[in-house]
């Protein structure tokens, strides 16, 4: 299979596959005037990270949906974030939001501990949220924390997926780090995680984790591209086997529009790990429709019609 050489081959790419689009599981929407800030901490990135990290798809809300399209993707995850408390429950009305607007956003939702976590987290269930986001790395927090218990606990009942970012990379937090998050999965074993970024740099620890709980899967994003590994965090020597041993759980993310190259250089990174067409398949389109409950033939879910 020929990796894309560039955006616009990315929906050639797809269709010799045989597929009709791709689903990405990881993208990031969220109120405007917060995305900024998000992108001036990427801006800092070079202090931070020792190395430049420039937004390459920098634009307003409509231009980003609108290039969604035209690369082929046809159902995202529109993920946002919080960073402090009194954030999460209107970010998850924006969210609702954007997804009854944009047919192509999974109606996705977020939380922080704090007293009322639980109580909208039930409210973003109830309202047909299938996508969850935590960031323990940006909100600093402990995921171990009693008042996330009721929240990890009505997730896992209701099998709704959670992106989970619990690595260190690209810098370590508080409470990153696989043995911490192992923590929270050994109380909720049914909950359906989805490892950020294959866990990275971490990506043996977390793919171990694979091995002892069948609703934990890894997300693709940034793995494999030339940025990660000029940040140190290059896939290891094994990790590619167990990818391909663990097929079925491994899915497409690519953290548009927070990325510094072209959206396309996700597939080439993926594509150059050669895996197989199938395991493609598997990652661009298949995996992603099955965890999120999504009709394959016409990626819409039950309840959300695309007018």
């Amino acid at each position: 299979m020929r990796a894309p050489a560039s955006d616009a081959g990315v929906p050639r790419h797809l269709r010799e596959l045989g597929l009709p689009g791709l689903v990405d599981v990881h993208v990031h929407f969220m109120p405007q005037r917060l995305h900024t800030r998000v992108w001036e901490y990427f801006d800092a990135g070079g202090s931070l990270l020792g190395k430049p990290w420039p937004i390459a798809y920098r634009y307003d809300i409509d231009r980003r949906v609108e290039l969604l399209g035209r690369f082929g993707v046809v159902r995202f995850g529109a993920l946002s974030y919080p960073h402090k408390p009194d954030m999460a429950r209107s970010l998850n009305d924006w969210a609702a939001a954007f997804a009854t607007r944009v047919p192509a956003a999974l109606h996705c939702a977020t939380f922080y501990p704090e007293p009322d976590a639980a109580a909208y987290v039930d409210e973003a269930l109830d309202a047909g949220a299938l996508l969850f986001k935590a960031h323990v790395q940006v909100g600093a927090y402990d995921p171990r924390d009693p008042l996330l218990t009721p929240v990890w606990g009505r997730l896992a009942e209701a099998g709704v997926p959670v992106v989970v970012h619990c690595g260190n990379g690209p810098q370590p937090g508080r409470f990153t780090g696989p043995e911490v998050f192992a923590e929270v999965l050994a109380r909720h074993p049914r909950l359906t995680a989805v490892i950020a970024h294959l866990g990275a740099p971490d990506y043996v620890a977390f793919a171990d984790l694979l091995e002892r709980y069948e609703r934990l899967y890894l997300d693709t994003t940034m793995a494999a591209t030339d940025f990660f590994t000029e940040l140190g965090a290059p896939l290891p020597a094994g990790l590619v086997a167990r990818l391909a041993e663990h097929s079925d759980r491994v899915v497409f993310g690519s953290d548009f529009p927070n990325i510094p190259y072209p959206y396309a250089h996700q597939l080439e990174g993926l594509t150059r790990l050669d895996l197989g067409d199938d395991w493609l398949r598997g990652v661009y389109w298949h995996n992603p429709t099955r965890l999120l409950g999504l009709d394959p033939r016409l990626v819409t879910p039950p309840e959300k019609k695309v007018r």
